[in-house]
Parts: structure tokens; C-alpha cells; sequence
């Protein structure tokens, strides 16, 4: 067996699984749309019931469950008896489509990476050594630094492309507020794994390989400016995984990490920044969103948390 073989192999595992996620996050993002835009084109239908217009006059609360009505209506499935007050809650099927769709989307992706880093756990495992001897036979002296710079590029990207005028999902403060979010998450989540495994490294042995670090960084950006770009164009995201794979990449040639440490790393850059995004709640300058969890992480020096936080009312 040869390195380029190995090579190529670990580079299109990380471009498949990219690309499986992205598409897949594409499919549900259109999903959504339709979901809304055709919610939204049914509502104007039920508003020529009078009596349904008088109420959400008086009752402000009313016209958004009877937004929810039209739509579950339209799905034929029944959530309203004839005979039951209008303001009873049930769940949507519009509500339950984009939950679920979000659900997905945030989980899908980062558990198959963890799974496969799990897999081929430690230093002895056969698939981790092979590829470091022919690594170590083949590009010995392969020693690049790219990785350090490269794993904070989409972050700088995002941040160019807003102020050159390209505007983002989310304004400067709640952007931001979820940068630093899912740095503390990334950073909790690495650090207190390293501590319990304590892999010891390719070429140090120091006890801190598992996960990479560096790799958990690129994905965590990377997946910050998808969320942010990737309405607008899927290149955004393309290019942004594209980076990451490569600095994923760099670390296993550089000696420095077990292929297994890299994808833990790239499934848990990829889980905090999605988790952050799916429980963000605060908007400067409007109402708080609809979500009653949120996540936060914390750490005092020893130990690492995270809080997950649930809302009665």
C-alpha cells in the first residue's frame, strides 16, 4: 500500500461526508421554504370567515393559532374539534417539519464524524498506524504551518464579506454572540477530551491527540460561515468545508494527529456551532425567538460544562 492511496483516501472521505451534509442541509433548507411559502399562501383563504377576522382583531394571540390551523388544515390533519376552544395549542405541521428538519440537520453530520473517530480510536489501532508508517516513509520531513492560519479563515471571511457589504444571516452583535458561543463550546468540548483519553501524539506522545484541535477550530468555522452565507450561495459552504478538510488533512501529514483525532475533531466543530445556532435566542433589537432551550457552555479552570437551560415559560 501506498501513501498517495491513503492520501486520497482520507481526503475523500472528509470531501463525501462535506458533501453529503451539504446537500442535505440544502434539501431541508428548500424544504422549509416551501413549507412556509406555502403555509403563507393558504392563510388569506380562511380570512373570509368573518367571524375568524372579528376574533383576531380583539385577540392578537388567536391569528397565530389560527395560523397554525390553516396549516395543519391544509395537511388534513385534525388538531381542532368543532367543539374545543380556538386557543387550544397542538403541534403543527409546519411546527413539526422544521423542528424536525433542524433536528437533522444539526445532528446528522457531526455524529457520523464522531463515530468514525470513535471506530479508530487510539495509537495501536491498525488503520491509525498504517497511515502514520506510510506517512513517515513516504513524507518524513513534511512539516507546513498552513493549518495554524487556515483553521480561523472562515471566520475572517465572514467578517470581510460584511464589511465589504455582503450581508449575512444575522447582524454584528448576534453574530458574534454566536462566534463566542460556539468558540466556548468547541473549546470545552476538545479540552475536556483530551483530558479523559489521553491519547498521546504521533510524534511527541504527549497525552493530548484525541481530539484535534486545530480540525474541531476549521469545522466549527467552517459550518460559522455556512450558516451565516450559505443561503446565498452553497460555494460559501463549499469553500469554507473545503478549507477545513484541508487543515484536517495537514494535521495527520504534519505527524501531529491520528486520523481518529480528526474526525472526532471535525464531528465536534461541526455539533457546537449547530447546537449554538439551533438554541440562539437573544436578538438585539427584537423579540426573543420562539425556542425554550438553549445551551450554554462554562468551565472554572478544572472542569467543563455544559448548561442546557429550559424555559417553563
Amino acid at each position: 500500500m501506498y501513501l498517495v492511496p491513503n492520501s486520497l483516501v482520507s481526503a475523500l472521505a472528509f470531501t463525501m461526508f462535506s458533501t453529503i451534509y451539504l446537500r442535505a442541509q440544502s434539501i431541508i433548507q428548500t424544504d422549509r421554504r416551501n413549507i412556509v411559502d406555502h403555509t403563507m399562501a393558504i392563510e388569506p383563504a380562511m380570512t373570509k370567515d368573518s367571524s375568524l377576522d372579528s376574533t383576531r382583531n380583539k385577540f392578537p394571540v388567536a391569528r397565530a393559532l389560527n395560523y397554525k390551523f390553516t396549516s395543519a388544515h391544509h395537511s388534513r390533519t385534525r388538531y381542532f374539534d368543532s367543539d374545543v376552544p380556538m386557543f387550544q395549542t397542538e403541534p403543527s405541521f409546519r411546527d413539526i417539519s422544521i423542528k424536525s428538519a433542524a433536528l437533522r440537520r444539526t445532528f446528522i453530520a457531526p455524529v457520523l464524524f464522531m463515530a468514525a473517530g470513535l471506530s479508530t480510536l487510539g495509537d495501536d489501532n491498525d488503520d491509525n498506524y498504517e497511515i502514520r508508517e506510510e506517512r513517515n516513509r513516504h513524507l518524513p520531513n513534511f512539516r507546513y504551518r498552513a493549518d495554524d492560519y487556515l483553521q480561523h479563515s472562515p471566520i475572517i471571511v465572514v467578517y470581510g464579506l460584511n464589511w465589504l457589504g455582503v450581508k449575512g444571516k444575522n447582524d454584528f452583535a448576534n453574530r458574534t454572540a454566536l462566534l463566542i458561543k460556539s468558540e466556548m463550546l468547541v473549546g470545552m468540548l476538545t479540552f475536556s477530551l483530551k483530558r479523559i483519553t489521553e491519547v498521546p501524539r504521533p510524534d511527541t506522545k504527549e497525552l493530548t491527540s484525541f481530539p484535534s484541535g486545530h480540525t474541531a477550530q476549521a469545522f466549527a468555522a467552517a459550518t460559522f460561515m455556512a450558516k451565516e452565507y450559505g443561503h446565498k450561495s452553497i460555494w460559501y459552504s463549499i469553500g469554507a468545508y473545503t478549507v477545513a478538510t484541508g487543515v484536517g488533512a495537514m494535521r495527520v501529514m504534519n505527524n501531529r494527529h491520528w486520523v481518529s483525532d480528526v474526525l472526532m475533531g471535525a464531528g465536534i466543530g461541526i455539533l457546537s456551532t449547530n447546537l449554538v445556532y439551533l438554541t440562539h435566542q437573544y436578538r438585539w433589537g427584537n423579540k426573543m425567538k420562539g425556542s425554550k432551550t438553549s445551551v450554554m457552555p462554562s468551565y472554572d479552570g478544572q472542569t467543563g460544562m455544559v448548561n442546557i437551560i429550559h424555559r417553563i415559560r
